[in-house]
């Protein structure tokens, strides 16, 4: 977008300064809900990017990468809207609460509000592939809801057409969020990508209740997830054998998987399962050469895949692929289809689900009526 474009963009702002999307609950009782809960505490027990410190009339909202203390890290302070509290430290951004409009940058970030139906906060979006989520699509349709473009190449004169409250980022991707910021229009980075653990990441929740005056709902969103994600841990603890499992594809004559200190790896031992790379350090990608791959994977019992597939995906389809392939045919292949399964938007609050999906596959014993939604055993 052009400098030349700033003028037209700030006389559109100007005209819809304090003009937001409707919301299913009234912005008074939610600010009121929040001045009343402000002395509250509110701190993740599984998340490490996210902590929250109560003070007189105000939240401070600290913000670092989950998976290095020495991050850079983002300062926030939550006000209900309409005050103007006094001891705000200097180097905190202010926002007001609760958050009439948002914009979510990853279907991670739009999974918080689709857990807790309020996807009428969600003004804008980048991409609207592998979105099932049948209210977001109308909003889609009735432009109630808005495409932003891709990270590094966001369309500026939508975003402050749109006007939001704020704008949810993930700092550690690609990025192009420096023009974002000559917009004056607050970026709170959503790091739930990065935790390394499943509770972990769904437990983002609370901090988007928080911000958009929907902390009771979160917290008990949140600990139906958590109680029963502990009550399958409980089931598998009497697992004597553990498969073997690896995960990913080759792409481009490389095969793209996870560190062993990742948070699939983290869900495979939950699952009662060994992670093929369970001895290694990283959390985040590991690029291998197929030999290398099937030297480790040998001996496994599953092979974990999630792709895009048009059509029914099958062993021949695989053996198409790559021709090596069919040297794994004996393993049991733990599938998820995206263009048939909701994965990106709904799974980061459903650890739950997933977790029992995978036991479903990995001890099908423990969970015989369990009937799989994201991931099940290839026939």
């Amino acid at each position: 977008m052009k400098i030349v474009l700033a003028g037209l963009c700030l006389a559109t702002l100007m005209l819809i300064s304090g003009c937001h999307s409707n919301t299913s609950r009234s912005d008074s009782k939610s600010a009121s809900a929040l001045q009343d809960s402000i002395s509250s505490p509110m701190n993740p027990s599984y998340a490490k990017g996210f902590r929250v410190t109560s003070h007189a009339g105000y939240r401070l909202l600290d913000i670092q990468d989950p998976q290095q203390e020495e991050s850079t890290s983002y300062h926030f302070a939550l006000v209900p809207r309409g005050t103007k509290p006094e001891g705000i430290p200097s180097d905190y951004t202010v926002i007001e609460t609760p958050v009439r409009s948002v914009i979510c940058m990853t279907a991670l970030q739009l999974s918080n509000f689709i857990a807790m139906e309020a996807v009428d906060r969600v003004i804008g979006i980048t991409s609207s592939r592998f979105l099932f989520n049948k209210e977001m699509k109308q909003r889609l349709k009735e432009g109630k809801t808005k495409k932003i473009g891709m990270e590094g190449n966001f369309d500026a004169e939508v975003i402050m057409s749109a006007n939001p409250d704020l704008i949810l980022i993930s700092p550690f991707k690609r990025g192009g969020y420096d023009s974002l910021k000559e917009l004056g229009i607050p970026l709170l980075p959503h790091l739930g990508y990065k935790e390394m653990t499943p509770l972990g990441q769904a437990e983002w929740i609370k901090c988007i209740g928080l911000l958009v005056g929907l902390e009771n709902e979160a917290n008990a969103k949140f600990e139906v997830i958590e109680h029963r994600y502990n009550e399958l841990l409980q089931l598998t603890a009497s697992v004597k054998k553990r498969p073997v499992v690896f995960s990913g594809e080759l792409r481009g004559g490389n095969w793209y998987a996870v560190g062993g200190k990742s948070f699939l790896a983290q869900l495979f031992r939950d699952a009662e399962a060994d992670y093929f790379l369970k001895d290694d350090n990283r959390s985040g990608g590991v690029t291998l050469d197929f030999e290398t791959v099937y030297s480790q994977a040998d001996k496994a019992d599953f092979w974990r895949i999630l792709n895009s597939y048009p059509g029914d995906f099958s062993y021949n389809a695989l053996k198409a692929e790559d021709s090596r392939y069919a040297d794994f045919r004996e393993k049991g292949v733990v599938y998820c289809n995206l263009r048939e399964r909701a994965f990106y938007e709904s799974s980061p609050t459903q650890p739950e689900v997933v977790l029992a999906d995978l036991i479903r596959a990995f001890h099908p014993d423990l969970l015989p009526d369990h009937t799989p939604v994201y991931y099940e055993l290839m026939k």
